[in-house]
């Protein structure tokens, strides 16, 4: 059988690029996700990055633009067709959060407990069209497939897994009805990404995360969580898996208090640089010193390399926070130190990542398989090579004396 072409023709948010100059639509990346309104019915929303010339695009010019079409098939690497549909696009379906244009449409689940939903956006008159791909669980009617989180600042529920320390925020079902949740709060560091090359099995006698406190919440009333932490939610406390919420604070998913920015340079540091600036009285100093003496004193190549530096982290938050902030994940790791992956490709759990030139090789790839979580849905691993070595070395040289951008 053929593989879905997903990964051949639709950027993904992993692959993104500025948007072009000219004052012709253009799509970057396509973002989804879904919630189940019963067994028979679901939700899925596509949050879309589309620019007309350099600005975002505005939702009437996008109604004008561009039509939505979709495919279910009942697995990645067949064409079993479960279903399939257009959807007619106005502005009863068709809003903003921030700069996104979200598409929300309803489709007759199958009765199956899994297929892959392939949504098609393509620009009227032309050959141009963007995929995106959405596994989707039809049975599985957990708190994180019923629920969605809601602000004030868009109507549709977050894409994302985190919200900002006192940021007002609603629980709502795709379908009606409201109910009694209990939250479970965990107050705990959780350890960044290890590295690609260390083999070493995990530790299996770690004892079971417990929570800091407990209380319970009502859906459909606005929430404030203003300690920063891990929030999981269930609807029933039998359950294994909850909706899994990260409280951040309020310049996330930037990084600028100089206590936090030591973190990611785990990543491009050596064990003896990062104790240097943990035992700084003025963390701020220390992170100057040490990024001036990498760049041998040239302040404005220093300057350089840290804005390109932390807006990597930024973006892996963007992109990759789910139970913990996503510079910490195995995701996050690899894009903040090799950038966005020249292709990916997704099956049923697994994502592989390639590069077309790295370091001392051609066509890398690296392979994240999804696991199991208490807290999120979508949490990957690394499978970890020692040879990756000649890869990644000369790719954490290259952010050390400032070749990368």
């Amino acid at each position: 059988m053929k593989q879905i072409p997903e990964a051949q023709v639709r950027p993904s948010a992993l692959q993104q690029a500025p948007p072009t100059i000219s004052e012709e639509p253009s799509l970057v990346a396509i973002q989804s996700k879904y919630l189940l309104k019963d067994t028979t019915q679901t939700k899925v929303y596509l949050y879309v990055d589309a620019f007309k010339g350099k600005n975002p695009i505005s939702i009437t010019d996008f109604i004008k633009t561009y039509n939505v079409n979709y495919v279910i098939y009942s697995d990645y690497g067949t064409r079993e067709r479960l279903g399939y549909g257009n959807v007619k696009l106005d502005s009863s379906n068709v809003g903003k959060a921030g700069d996104k244009i979200v598409v929300a449409y309803d489709i007759k689940s199958p009765n199956r407990d899994y297929g892959v939903l392939l949504s098609e956006i393509s620009q009227v008159g032309t050959l141009k069209k963007v995929l995106n791909d959405l596994t989707i669980h039809f049975k599985k009617m957990t708190v994180s497939q019923t629920y969605g989180v809601h602000t004030a600042a868009s109507p549709q529920p977050l894409q994302r897994h985190y919200i900002n320390a006192d940021e007002a925020f609603t629980l709502k079902k795709a379908s009606e009805g409201s109910d009694q949740l209990h939250v479970f709060y965990y107050n705990h560091e959780f350890e960044p990404a290890g590295s690609p090359m260390n083999v070493a099995p995990k530790s299996t006698g770690s004892r079971a995360l417990e929570a800091d406190s407990t209380f319970t919440i009502n859906t459909s009333e606005t929430l404030h969580f203003s300690k920063e932490g891990l929030y999981n939610i269930f609807a029933d406390t039998t359950q294994s898996e909850g909706l899994g919420i990260l409280v951040v604070n309020e310049r996330f998913p930037k990084v600028t208090r100089p206590q936090l920015l030591l973190g990611p340079l785990l990543y491009m540091s050596t064990n003896n640089e990062i104790n240097e600036i943990k035992k700084a009285e003025d963390y701020k100093k220390a992170l100057d010193k040490y990024w001036l003496t990498l760049m041998n004193g040239n302040a404005p190549l220093a300057q350089q390399s840290i804005r390109s530096f932390y807006s990597r982290v930024e973006e892996a938050n963007q992109l990759f926070t789910t139970y913990k902030e996503g510079w910490k994940t195995d995701k996050g790791m690899i894009y903040i130190v090799l950038g966005p992956p020249d292709k990916v490709q997704r099956s049923k759990d697994r994502e592989v990542w390639t590069y077309d030139q790295r370091g001392n090789a051609q066509n890398v790839n690296f392979t994240f398989n999804r696991k199991n979580n208490q807290f999120v849905d979508d949490h990957y691993e690394l499978v970890r090579y020692a040879e990756y070595q000649p890869i990644w070395y000369p790719v954490v040289e290259a952010w050390r004396n400032g070749s990368i951008r």
